[in-house]
């Protein structure tokens, strides 16, 4: 899969034809400052398909044809000099991915005593367009404006610039994670939680948004492969379980032993249907074997959770798409919903009843038995953390009422302090703008009670994937 999701960065730059045999050694110059970019380019994780210096329509035409044919992602357009906008639109029409427009001169300002001193005019002029790439970045935003092409702007130095950088790696960043989503097989597993309206989804949609593909799998067929995990295999995974989480004394061999089975299980149905993620919830009543399954889930879906896999429970499909987009930006994505309210020190009070995301944590993750999985059937062991303190970011994949979707984003710092001690994920989180404030600012918008939590503010990166897929990026605070 990796082939498949190692994100393609088109680049190329732009100048004029005319001007090469005018101006001696502009060309080559104008290029190096290419091989600049596309150099720093080579240190991320990303495969580049650099076309170099397109100078006429001949040109864009080719290379439009030349990108598309190796399907590339994003396109960085640097604008070395003045160049003609029919050098431009050729290549974006075709290659038709998001486009970033490179406004970068080569230094920081123009040496103008060293500059006027020049006695040769035309050299003068030759080192005029050597610094001259804001020139026609107003023609090629009109010419793109005009034929309905969105474009977004990077602006400043070429060198020794780290704003610039931090823009290129998170625009490059936020195409990998479109591109991840695009080939994720996400499985769904049993039915919606009755009556939790907020969470019921459109299929189609969340394909026609993201990409990827759904694959409906059955509890029977997890109950099944329960079945066939060997004693070898149990003993491995309780290896595992103990290693990665603080498992409490109250917890019973048994248990143990029955969620190591089922997470044994769990591996299997991912690697037998190649999954990236999964959603799932089954009531579990009137089958024995369905209901043991159900209600033993919780660590081996945490496990995988830590492992790239994200898993939701409560059948939420839209939240482990914010899931899995969170964790491919390197963010984890914990399962969560806000649950109350401490006015006394102006927070707001999150967790869930598992999965967590080990990755995340304050700390060991605790495991402890619960009599009974509230509002659910069954009863077993489930995982206790808090997420990391220090700041963090909140993300739901929001249905509108028209039939789009959009993200809602939200940064804040999770906290030390008191949480409930009850087995379930706890997190205290402050914002910027005040508990009152941002509940009500997020309740706004109309997201489902769940959502995902990852630790690092990434707003700005998650605003440019929305920007890559065409939907609608709001950000509360």
């Amino acid at each position: 899969m990796h082939t498949k999701t190692k994100v393609k960065v088109g680049l190329f730059g732009v100048g004029l034809e005319a001007y090469w045999d005018q101006f001696e050694g502009l060309k080559s110059r104008l290029s190096g400052y290419l091989d600049v970019i596309a150099s720093r380019l080579q240190s991320l994780d990303a495969e580049i398909i650099n076309l170099g210096l397109i100078d006429s329509p001949e040109m864009a035409f080719e290379s439009g044809s030349r990108f598309k044919t190796e399907d590339v992602d994003i396109l960085f357009l640097y604008v070395s000099t003045y160049a003609l906008s029919a050098t431009v639109l050729p290549v974006v029409k075709k290659a038709n991915v998001p486009v970033i427009v490179l406004n970068l001169s080569p230094a920081s300002s123009i040496d103008y005593k060293t500059f006027n001193r020049m006695r040769d005019r035309t050299r003068m002029t030759g080192e005029w367009l050597a610094n001259c790439s804001s020139c026609a970045v107003p023609e090629i935003a009109n010419v793109f404006i005009r034929a309905k092409i969105p474009f977004y702007q990077i602006t400043g130095i070429l060198h020794d610039d780290p704003l610039v950088w931090q823009e290129i790696e998170e625009w490059v960043e936020a195409a990998r994670v479109a591109r991840i989503m695009y080939y994720n097989r996400l499985g769904i597993m049993g039915n919606y939680y009755g009556g939790m309206m907020d969470i019921y989804t459109d299929l189609t949609l969340q394909c026609a948004t993201f990409g990827g593909h759904m694959e409906i799998v059955e509890i029977d067929e997890l109950s099944h492969i329960r079945e066939t995990v060997t004693e070898k295999e149990t003993s491995l995974k309780l290896e595992e379980i103990l290693g990665l989480f603080e498992v409490q004394l109250d917890c019973e061999p048994a248990e143990l032993k029955r969620a190591a089975v089922t997470a044994v299980a769990l591996d299997k149905l991912i690697e037998k249907h190649k999954l990236g993620a999964l959603a799932y919830y089954h009531k579990g009543t009137g089958n024995e074997a369905n209901e043991n399954t159900a209600a033993s889930v919780i660590l081996g879906n945490s496990i995988l959770t830590g492992k790239h896999i994200p898993v939701a429970g409560e059948y939420e499909i839209k939240n482990v798409q914010a899931m899995k987009i969170m964790d491919s930006f390197g963010a984890g994505g914990s399962f969560t919903e806000y649950y109350a309210m401490d006015f006394y020190d102006d927070v707001v009070l999150m967790g869930h009843d598992g999965p967590c995301h080990p990755a995340i944590a304050e700390g060991k993750i605790k495991v402890k038995p619960l009599e009974v999985y509230h509002g659910k059937v069954g009863s077993g062991l489930s995982v206790e953390m808090s997420v990391k303190h220090g700041a963090v970011t909140l993300l739901s994949v929001v249905e509108c009422g028209d039939g789009t979707i959009k993200l809602l984003v939200a940064e804040g710092e999770s906290v030390a302090g008191e949480i409930l001690e009850i087995g379930n994920t706890n997190s205290r989180y402050k914002f910027a703008v005040g508990a009152r404030k941002f509940v009500e600012s997020w309740n706004s918008h109309g997201p489902a009670h769940h959502c995902a939590v990852g630790k690092g503010n990434i707003a700005s990166k998650i605003k440019k994937l929305g920007n890559i897929l065409k939907i609608e990026t709001i950000q509360v605070c």
